[in-house]
Order: C-alpha cells, then sequence, then structure tokens
C-alpha cells in the first residue's frame, strides 16, 4: 500500500507539526507534500523525510511567511499529482485537504479545524486593520470559503481533533467526522520536586490564542509569568508587558520547556482552541491549567 502524507506548510514547530511526525512514524516510507518547508525551524527528525515542496517555494530564502501566499495555496495543492497513491492523509486547518485524488484513492484528512480566518474567527483575525484593509480581507475570504467548502466535499473521511473541530466540521462542510485526539508527549513532561512562584505560557505567538490577556493580567497583578516560544505577536506582547515580571524567552528545546512547566505555579492557557495538547503536558506534570474558552473561564487541574 502506497501512502502519502500532505501538510499545509512546515515553517515552525508546533501541534500540527508533531502530528505530521506522528503520522511519519506510522508510515515511514510515506513522502510529505506541503506547501513551505523551512528546516532550520523543525525538528530534526524532518530531515530524515521525503518532503516536496510545492511551486510556491522558489525563493531562495528558507524563510517563508506561508500567510502572505495563502491566496496561492489552492491551486498549490491542486498541482501536486497525487494518483499514484492509495491512500492520501492530510493533516490540514487550512488547504491541505484540497488536494486532487483519483477514484480508487482513499483520501482522509486529519482535521485541526475548519479555516479559521475564513469562517467562525473571521472578524477576531481583522481585528484592529485599516477599514480598507478589513474590506479587502473579507471580500477575498468570501471566495475561500466557497473554495473551501468545495475542497471539503473531495475528502473521503474526515477524522477531528476534539468533539469542538466535529462541530465545526459538521456546521460548515455538512460532514460527519470521528474523534482522534491528537498524540500528547506526556512521557516527556514529569513532575518536579519543586513549585516556583510564576505563571507559564508556551506556544506560538499568534493573534488568536490571546496571550495579550495572559500579559495584561499579570503585568497588573504583579505576577511573575515566563513565556517561551516566538510568533508574529510578540513584538506587540512585549510592548505591553512589563518587564518586571513578564520574561520573553523565545524558542526553547524540550528539556527547557519541561523544566519550565514542571516548575511552574501554573498553566495559562487564554485562547479558545481545538483541542490544546499544552494543557494535557501540563497536566502529566500535575499542574493547573487556568483556561478562558468560549467567555468563561475554565481550571483544569489534575491535583
Amino acid at each position: 500500500m502506497k501512502v502519502a502524507i500532505v501538510a499545509d506548510w512546515l515553517t515552525n514547530m508546533g501541534g500540527a507539526e508533531q502530528c505530521i511526525i506522528n503520522l511519519h512514524r506510522c508510515f515511514p516510507e510515506a513522502p510529505i507534500y506541503t506547501t513551505f518547508y523551512s528546516p532550520e525551524n523543525m525538528s530534526e527528525e524532518f530531515k530524515e523525510m521525503n518532503i516536496i515542496t510545492s511551486s510556491l517555494q522558489k525563493k531562495k530564502s528558507k524563510q517563508y511567511n506561508h500567510k502572505k501566499y495563502l491566496p496561492f495555496m489552492p491551486k498549490a495543492f491542486e498541482e501536486f499529482n497525487l494518483n499514484e497513491y492509495d491512500v492520501v492523509i492530510s493533516g490540514c486547518s487550512a488547504c491541505a485537504k484540497g488536494i486532487i485524488t483519483g477514484p480508487h484513492t482513499l483520501h482522509i484528512c486529519y482535521c485541526y479545524t475548519p479555516m479559521r480566518y475564513a469562517w467562525e474567527m473571521r472578524d477576531e483575525y481583522t481585528e484592529g486593520m485599516s477599514n480598507f484593509k478589513t474590506k479587502l480581507i473579507r471580500y477575498f475570504m468570501n471566495y475561500m470559503r466557497l473554495w473551501d467548502y468545495q475542497a471539503a466535499q473531495r475528502v473521503d473521511e474526515f477524522i477531528a481533533i476534539s468533539n469542538e473541530v466535529k462541530e465545526r466540521i459538521k456546521k460548515h462542510y455538512r460532514r460527519e467526522a470521528e474523534v482522534i485526539f491528537p498524540p500528547t508527549r506526556t512521557d516527556k513532561f514529569l513532575p518536579s520536586n519543586e513549585d516556583k512562584d510564576y505563571y507559564f505560557i508556551v506556544s506560538r505567538l499568534v493573534k488568536y490564542k490571546r496571550y495579550d490577556l495572559a500579559v495584561e493580567a499579570c503585568s497588573k497583578l504583579h505576577k511573575k509569568l515566563i513565556i517561551i516560544g516566538d510568533g508574529p505577536e510578540r513584538e506587540n506582547l512585549e510592548k505591553i508587558a512589563d518587564k518586571e515580571y513578564v520574561t520573553f524567552m523565545g524558542r526553547q528545546p524540550d528539556e527547557v520547556v519541561g523544566k519550565y512547566i514542571s516548575e511552574c505555579k501554573a498553566l495559562i492557557f487564554p485562547g479558545e482552541e481545538d483541542f490544546g495538547i499544552v494543557p494535557v503536558e501540563a497536566m502529566s506534570c500535575r499542574k493547573t491549567s487556568y483556561c478562558f474558552w468560549k467567555r468563561r473561564s475554565i481550571r483544569y487541574s489534575c491535583r
């Protein structure tokens, strides 16, 4: 059986990229098709994989801001020739499910979420933008929603990473989905004998995750907050942070993340997520996770 794996992009490590690693461990001979690949930002394990990039990856630079290329991604995925494969598994939160497969190929989509910026979170993504830019993006998203719905009909079987995502798939695509929770590295994050007086965040720093709430709260309440991770929102977060209490450490290896998450007072997880791997990792360290989903405060604890 010939298997191929498809990913939206491979430009930074996150939960989606960890899912691709685990899929590849299941099918080690499978090539990975994607729009962009930035090897210097990815786990060493990716360097052993056969990664096939799209026509978009033409620049000499290996650093890509994939968001700028979203209008061209549907065409890029449709250009891939996947007719030789018996099974294609797409890991998708954007356009990867839009691949075209032959009549005898089974296409399984492991869906992290329907495209957030085209559906339920479109207003959050345009918040703070100029009136002209907001109108332009909303006009373009009308097209993207039409394409996204049609692309979802090409999928033979949907698998959702959570019941929340299952509901979104049914709402936006009118498709049913099974739920298989994403892999979580609980064996790498173990309890510590020492609890220190700081709160902790580890994540890609992007707008929809709402880490501005945590930074503002800890700055005003004079609570120590340590943030591991990087992303487009880091500069804005640093502007509103009280540097006496909020520390930005950038990207760090798993060993450093494990140390800080095991010794923290609690994890803060403000955004409404598709699943939320990090709180599960925190609970494997017997740590409380404070989450603020759907305008509700939720406290998860393994104590």
